[in-house]
C-alpha cells in the first residue's frame, strides 16, 4: 500500500462501490467522500439546503446572493463529479408538496455483489478502507451526521462507513502522509541498529508505504542528495515539517515499493559495491565478499548489498583499511558517514 504519492480517496467500503478522487485538491476530496456519506445516511431525499449546513466545505451564508451562488457552482460541479465516478445520484422529492427537490443515492445501485478476492488482495483493501480515518475525514463525517440528526433527518446507521479507528500505526506516520501530500520538507531523528544515537535527517518525503507488514516513508534526503527510506518505527520523538506547502515535487512515476524492497533486501533489487582493501585487512568483508580478486596494492572485493547507508555502516568501521569505488550512492553514503563522525569529534573536543 502506497500513501502519499497520489490523492486518491475510497468513496465507500464494506462491499460499496469505491469513488476514487484523481487529480483535485485535497479540500474537495473530503468534500465529496463527506457528501456521498452524507446521502448514504439516509433514504429521504436531502435539498441543497439541508446538505450545504451538513456538510463541511459548502459552509456560507446564504442570504449573501455573492456566496449563494458560489455555493450553487460548487454544488453542481460536485453532482457532476460523483455521477462521472459512477456514484448513482438521484433527484426528486419526498412528497408532492414539496417545492424544492432534493438528492439521494440509490443504495441497491450503488452496492456491488460479493467480490472474491485472494487473501493478500482482501488484506490490501481492508488496510485501505480502514486507513481513510487516518486522512482527517472521520471527525468531518461524525459532525456531519450529527448535524442531520439535529436537523430531524432519520440517519441509519448501518449504511455509513465505520468511523472508529481499526488499526494502529506509527507516531510518525500522521505527520509524514501530510507532508507528503501537502510537498512540504521534514526533520526527524532516525536510528539504525547500528548507532548508538539517533541522527537528524531531512527529507523531502514522497510517500508512505507498507510493505511486508512495516511501514516505510520514501523520499529525498537533502543531507545525502539521494533517494532514500526510512522505517516509520525507527523515527525517534517528533517529525517536524518546514517550510511552505508545495516545496518540491517527486520524480514522475516513482515506484515507492521498488525503493522500499531494494532497501529492505529483496534479491532482485539487490545491489553490487566494489571496495579496494589492503591486502591481509578486512577479513569480515572478504568473507561477505562475492568476488575477491588480489592485487599488488590493494585487493578488489565485490560486495553485495541492499542498503547504502546500511553498508556504509559497515564500510566505516574498517577506516582508511577500505576505499569505495563504485556505485557513487555507497561512496556517497561513507562520506557522508565520516562527515558525521569528524563533526561529532569536533564537538566532542570544543566541551573539553
Amino acid at each position: 500500500m502506497v500513501v502519499g504519492v497520489d490523492r486518491r480517496r475510497v468513496g465507500a467500503s464494506g462491499g460499496r462501490r469505491a469513488a476514487s478522487v484523481y487529480g483535485v485538491s485535497r479540500s474537495r476530496t473530503e468534500r465529496l467522500v463527506n457528501l456521498v456519506i452524507c446521502l448514504l445516511s439516509t433514504r429521504r431525499f436531502l435539498t441543497a439546503a439541508q446538505i450545504a449546513a451538513t456538510v463541511p466545505g459548502y459552509e456560507h451564508d446564504p442570504d449573501d446572493a455573492r456566496e449563494h451562488e458560489a455555493f450553487q457552482r460548487k454544488f453542481e460541479r460536485d453532482k457532476a463529479e460523483l455521477r462521472e465516478l459512477g456514484v448513482p445520484l438521484e433527484t426528486g422529492t419526498a412528497s408532492a408538496f414539496d417545492a424544492e427537490p432534493g438528492y439521494r443515492i440509490a443504495r441497491r445501485e450503488y452496492a456491488l455483489p460479493d467480490i472474491p478476492l485472494k487473501p493478500d488482495e482482501a488484506a490490501a483493501v481492508g488496510i485501505a478502507a480502514r486507513l481513510w480515518q487516518h486522512a482527517g475525514l472521520a471527525a468531518a463525517a461524525s459532525s456531519g451526521l450529527a448535524k442531520l440528526r439535529a436537523a430531524g433527518v432519520d440517519v441509519d446507521p448501518q449504511a455509513t462507513l465505520g468511523l472508529e479507528p481499526m488499526v494502529t500505526v506509527d507516531p510518525a506516520f500522521a505527520p509524514l502522509t501530510a507532508a507528503a501530500r501537502d510537498r512540504r520538507e521534514v526533520r526527524f531523528d532516525y536510528r539504525v541498529p547500528d548507532q548508538d544515537a539517533p541522527t537528524r535527517r531531512r527529507l523531502q518525503p514522497w510517500g508512505v508505504v507498507c510493505w511486508r507488514g512495516r511501514w516505510y516513508v520514501v523520499g529525498h534526503d537533502l543531507d545525502r542528495d539521494a533517494a532514500r527510506c526510512f522505517r516509520l518505527s525507527r523515527v525517534v520523538g517528533q517529525v517536524r515539517a518546514t517550510g511552505p506547502t508545495g516545496a518540491y515535487q517527486p520524480p514522475v512515476g516513482v515506484d515507492l515499493i521498488s525503493h522500499v524492497a531494494r532497501w529492505s533486501g529483496s534479491p532482485e533489487h539487490a545491489g553490487r559495491a566494489t571496495v579496494l582493501v589492503t591486502p591481509g585487512r578486512a577479513a569480515g568483508l572478504r568473507r561477505w565478499a562475492v568476488s575477491v580478486t588480489t592485487g599488488p596494492a590493494a585487493d578488489r572485493l565485490i560486495l553485495p548489498y541492499s542498503d547504502p547507508e546500511q553498508l556504509a555502516g559497515h564500510l566505516v568501521g574498517y577506516g582508511p583499511e577500505v576505499r569505495v569505488l563504485e556505485p557513487p550512492e555507497v561512496r556517497d553514503a561513507v562520506i557522508q558517514r565520516l562527515k558525521e563522525i569528524a563533526a561529532r569529534h569536533d564537538s566532542m573536543a570544543v566541551t573539553r
